[in-house]
C-alpha cells in the first residue's frame, strides 16, 4: 500500500536525482556506466520494467552524442539478456516516449524503456481498467538485476 499511495513529488528531475543518489532514489539504480544510468521504473507496467537514461540531462535524441546512444544500446543488449534470465519473459518491449504528448512521464530527460512481457500478462489492465497489477516492488527488481552489472 505504501508503494501505491506514495507519489514522487520532489522537485527537479527524477532521473537526475537517481543518478546523484538523492532522496533515496538511488535504491532504484541498477547500474551506472560512464555515459548512462540503468534504473527501475518507479511506476512500472510489469515486473522488471527498467530504463536507461543518459547521465546528462537532455531532452531530445538530437542532443545526445553518438557515444551516449551506442552505450545506451549496449546496455539495452545486456539488459535484454538479464531480463530473459531473471524474469523468463516471452518477449520484451523496448521504446522511448519523446515529449509529454507521446506519453513521456519525464519529458525533459530522454530514457529508453525495457519492459518484460508474457503471453496473457496483465498490461491490458492499464488500458481497460486504469489499474496496474505489479507483483514485484521495483526495489526487489533492482536487487535481482544488479548482479548482471557487477565486476
Amino acid at each position: 500500500m505504501e508503494y501505491v499511495t506514495t507519489a514522487d513529488k520532489a522537485p527537479g528531475c527524477v532521473l537526475c536525482r537517481a543518478r546523484d543518489g538523492e532522496d533515496g532514489s538511488e535504491r532504484l539504480l541498477v547500474h551506472t556506466s560512464e555515459l548512462n544510468i540503468v534504473l527501475m521504473n518507479l511506476y512500472p507496467y510489469n515486473s522488471g520494467h527498467v530504463m536507461i537514461a543518459p547521465r546528462r540531462h537532455i531532452a531530445t535524441l538530437g542532443e545526445s552524442t553518438p557515444e551516449e546512444l551506442a552505450d545506451m544500446m549496449a546496455l539495452a543488449r545486456r539488459l535484454e539478456a538479464a531480463l530473459k534470465e531473471v524474469y523468463t519473459p516471452d518477449g520484451v518491449n523496448l521504446g522511448m516516449n519523446l515529449g509529454r504528448p507521446a506519453g513521456a512521464g519525464v519529458p525533459d530527460h530522454i530514457h529508453l524503456h525495457l519492459v518484460p512481457r508474457w503471453s496473457g500478462d496483465t498490461s491490458f489492465m492499464t488500458v481497460v481498467g486504469g489499474t496496474r497489477v505489479i507483483p514485484e516492488d521495483p526495489t526487489e527488481g533492482c536487487a535481482r538485476l544488479r548482479p548482471f552489472f557487477a565486476g
